[in-house]
Order: structure tokens, then sequence, then C-alpha cells
């Protein structure tokens, strides 16, 4: 007997840093909000949808956020504010399936092909757990539903905001195909720009590319396009996903030359990472430190350790030490951070958060 289709469920919060803000704050509501800091060197981590039909996109730095948008009111971020509310979502898909899959404090996949609730189809499901998050938060989600992560993940983007999607299993291979390449998730823009040489610009040119050619111009993940081209995903929905690393950076407000000046910016970093490893009592053999130049140019130092780093003070000896190895600088610094990493296997946490510089 063959294994029953499932269900997988791609849930997407609304805009979700900004959205909390207009929630939280009524003078924000209805206008065009960006959190972040306008500042030089910042960058537009969420948009209001609001801002958004300016053109305004999270990453963006923020001095193209206020071209294109004079009025864009900037808000700074509260991380705490977004994980208590992401922790409330996070209870409301519990209560439907233990198979959820954080991807960050705004979204998750969650497999619902036996949900505990007893909710007959996926689609109700989704409704359901949209309809709850907005009565606990006042905050609206999209969401995709489909028989595998990837297309799901797609169609939680189809009817935003407030919406949701369903690709059946007999219209799956035809949604890929008329898909533009760009649409695809994790095809970033420079592999989108290299098939768009190779003559791929829509689902249906990738899947007319035999498998031999994908493995030849892409490598290992040549079968991962293979495949995704036909609609098809077998990655399970994994809970409590491992963590590999945490880390902490910043653009700095302006370029950094002095030694001690880099080395302050870098502890900095380093205390950051340390709050949140000693707060998860999570501690990894390796640490990175990383400096990107005023030209864009970018070098990292790693040391691996037999051992875990335990102490900040070890922490912080060990990225002085790694930073002093690239003195001199070639010129003026404009980011530094540090990672730690290789974390013991049997420790589990949430997942990584997508980290945006506010400096």
């Amino acid at each position: 007997m063959s294994p029953p289709v499932r269900k997988i469920i791609h849930i997407d919060m609304d805009a979700f840093y900004a959205s909390v803000e207009q929630r939280d704050r009524e003078e924000l509501r209805g206008k065009p909000v960006a959190v972040g800091s306008p500042n030089l060197r910042g960058v537009v981590a969420a948009a209001s949808y609001e801002a958004r039909k300016f053109g305004v996109r999270s990453a963006m730095p923020s001095t193209t956020a206020l071209k294109k948008c004079p009025e864009l009111i900037f808000v700074w971020p509260r991380f705490e504010v977004y994980r208590a509310v992401s922790r409330q979502i996070r209870s409301i898909f519990l209560e439907y399936t233990p198979l959820v899959e954080p991807l960050s404090l705004d979204e998750a996949y969650l497999d619902v092909t036996r949900n505990l609730r007893g909710v007959p189809t996926a689609s109700e499901t989704a409704k359901e757990i949209r309809a709850r998050i907005f009565e606990w938060t006042g905050l609206t989600a999209s969401a995709g539903i489909s028989y595998n992560k990837f297309l799901a993940k797609l169609a939680s983007d189809y009817k935003k905001p407030n919406g949701q999607f369903v690709v059946r299993p007999d219209m799956g291979a035809a949604f890929v195909e008329a898909l533009r390449i760009e649409k695809f998730h994790g095809v970033g823009k420079v592999t989108a720009e290299k098939m768009n040489r190779l003559g791929i610009f829509t689902g249906a040119d990738l899947k007319a590319k035999p498998l031999e050619f994908l493995v030849k111009h892409f490598g290992k993940i040549g079968p991962w396009y293979y495949a995704i081209a036909r609609g098809e995903d077998d990655r399970p929905v994994e809970p409590d996903r491992p963590r590999k690393s945490s880390g902490s950076e910043i653009t700095l407000l302006t370029d950094l030359r002095e030694p001690a000046e880099i080395e302050k910016a870098m502890l900095e970093q380093a205390q950051e990472v340390w709050a949140w490893c000693e707060k998860a009592q999570m501690f990894g053999q390796s640490v990175t430190v990383k400096i990107k130049y005023a030209d864009f140019h970018q070098v990292t130092r790693s040391r691996t350790l037999g051992h875990l780093v335990q102490s900040r003070e070890e922490l912080f000896e060990i990225s002085l030490a790694l930073t002093r190895s690239i003195f001199p600088v070639e010129n003026g610094v404009r980011l530094v951070g540090v990672t730690v990493s290789h974390f013991p296997e049997e420790e589990t946490a949430a997942p990584n958060q997508l980290d945006f510089d506010f400096g």
C-alpha cells in the first residue's frame, strides 16, 4: 500500500515586524512603516504593506527606501516582543500537529496529514489556524497548502496578504511549469541569472533540461532542480531542527581604521553572541570573525577548539586574537561580525533567524 499523500501547510505572517508595530501603536496604522534604522548604513528589516506600495522591501538600504517613500516612518526593532508573539503563534500550531518546523520567527511548515483536532482537510485547518492567530494576536497570516514543502512555500505567496492558496496533487506540475524561475524558493538572484543565460526562464524551461545537463552546470544541487521542476519534494517536516550556529554582525555608521575601534566593535558582537549562547545553553567549538571593508571585500578568520567555548572571557580572547590576525586592515572597515558554530549534534534549538544590520 502506498503512503497517504502528505498535507503540508506553510504559514507566513504578513509583514510581521511592521504589523506588530502597527498593532501596538495606533498612530502607525495605515501609514508606510519600516522596521529598522534610517541611518546611512541602516537597512529595512520589514516593511508594512503601505510602504511596499512604494517599492520598499526588506533588506533594502534605508537611504534607498526613503528615496522611494519620503513619508516612510522608521521604527526601531523590538525583537523581544516579536519573539513573544512568535511563541504565541507556535503554541497554536502545536494544538494541531507536533510536526512543526519553524523557519524563522514569522514562518513555519506544518505537517497536518494527521492533525490533532480532527479537521478533515488541510485547507480547513489552515483557515482555522489563521483565524485563531488573528483572534489571539490581532495579526494576519497567509498560508500555502500542498502535498510537499516546496509547493506549500510557493503557494503561501500566492494570495498575500491574509489569504491562502492550495496546490493539489493534480495541479502541482502545471503550477511549477508556469512560474518564472525567479519565483522558485531557493533560487537566488545569481542562480536565476545563470539559468537565464542557459535559456531557463520558467519552470517549464527547467523541466525540459535533462538531469545530466543540470548536474553539469549546477553540481550537487542539479538533482534538486530536476525534482522541483516536476513538483517533487520528499523532504519531511522536521520539528526542532538542530541549530548550527549563532552569529551577530553590524554595519557600522562610519568606516573604522583604528585597531582599538575595530576590536571594540568586534567585542560588542561577541557579547551579543555570548548572550544568546548563555540563554540557550548551547555552546560551540568554532569561532569565526568577519570583516568587510569599505570596498565590500570580505575576510574571515576561524579557530576550532578541542572543547566547547563556555565562558565569555574565552570567546572574547579568541575573537580578539582572530581579529588581530587580520591587522593591519587594508582600508576602512564597514562591517564586523562574530559567529560561534560546531554545536554538539544532540543539542537542538530554534532555527536561525535572519539577522539584519541596523547601524
